[in-house]
């Protein structure tokens, strides 16, 4: 059986994937967020990133969505960046979402 799995391209054009496993295991903590998975592929395709501090290659993608209101403005996607050796033995990326959920973040005054 093979397995379902979405990609996005971002801004800075790395084309990146979310298995149905990994959905399956954001919906398992948070099942308030099923009907906003159009939106976690669109923090993918257009939201800001911030690499990790100690983990150069894991970014965070947000993104800012209203109708996230009024506990949470924001949703938060975990990428993790990686390379695989693809069948015909070149090193292409494997970039893929590890986690997900949504945040309150502060507006900037």
């Amino acid at each position: 059986m093979k397995m379902k799995k979405w990609t996005a391209q971002d801004r800075y054009g790395h084309t990146i994937y979310l298995t149905e496993e990994r959905w399956q295991h954001i919906l398992e903590s948070r099942p308030e967020l099923e009907p906003y998975f159009e939106q976690f592929l669109e923090t993918i395709r257009t939201g800001r990133r911030k690499q990790d501090a100690l983990l150069s290659n894991e970014y965070r993608y947000f993104k800012q969505f209203d109708e996230l209101k009024p506990d949470n403005n924001h949703l938060v996607v975990i990428v993790i960046f990686k390379t695989s050796l693809d069948e015909h033995g070149r090193y292409s990326p494997n970039n893929f979402v590890v986690t997900g959920w949504a945040k309150y973040i502060q507006p900037k005054r």
